[in-house]
């Protein structure tokens, strides 16, 4: 009898320090309502991210473009490698359903799909700057529709991202040299 209290007390004292050990749970990440994927389509500029290993070959002019295929959407992003050549990757995007297009789903080794929502827009309606995130809030992009961002639209993107539970800090400039057309 004695045996088996100890051992309840070394399971509840052991699921006590896991539990402690237990990451706080992250805040939902709230989208934009909805997005008009007609307007949203054409090119995007990166003039902010936070730095991640699938673009770590990427240097400045990082560029993407989006054309609706049917009930898809094509992906193209571009970028300037450290040697200069140019560096691209041709992926689909797919809605979410019940998301208001702001959610979507991108892949660029199918099967494998990763969060692409949008945060935020701004610049009017033609959308010159989007914040872009995921759930975790491990990665995000400030992109515009030109190659440099005003630096008060700027600062609007990152103030939204800071709200939002982002690192504003660790979002790093994009060079924009030339575009990559």
């Amino acid at each position: 009898m004695k045996a088996a209290r100890h051992l309840t007390m070394v399971l509840a004292a052991g699921t006590a320090l896991l539990a402690g050990c237990a990451s706080a749970p992250t805040a939902p990440l709230p989208t934009v309502p909805t997005v008009d994927l007609a307007r949203y389509a054409g090119a995007w500029y990166e003039v902010a991210s936070l730095p991640n290993r699938f673009q770590k070959q990427c240097v400045a002019d990082t560029q993407a473009r989006y054309r609706q295929t049917g009930a898809d959407i094509e992906v193209v992003n571009r970028c300037r490698t450290a040697d200069g050549k140019v560096d691209d990757i041709t992926g689909v995007a797919k809605v979410v359903p019940d998301s208001g297009n702001a959610k979507l789903r991108v892949s660029f080794f199918r099967p494998f799909y990763g969060d692409y929502w949008i945060l935020a827009l701004g610049g009017g309606a033609d959308y010159g700057w989007v914040l872009v995130g995921e759930p975790t809030r491990k990665f995000g992009w400030v992109l515009s529709r030109t190659p440099q961002l005003p630096p008060s639209e700027l600062d609007a993107a990152l103030a939204r991202a800071e709200a939002l539970g982002y690192d504003r800090r660790a979002f790093k400039t994009t060079p924009q040299t030339q575009p990559l057309d």
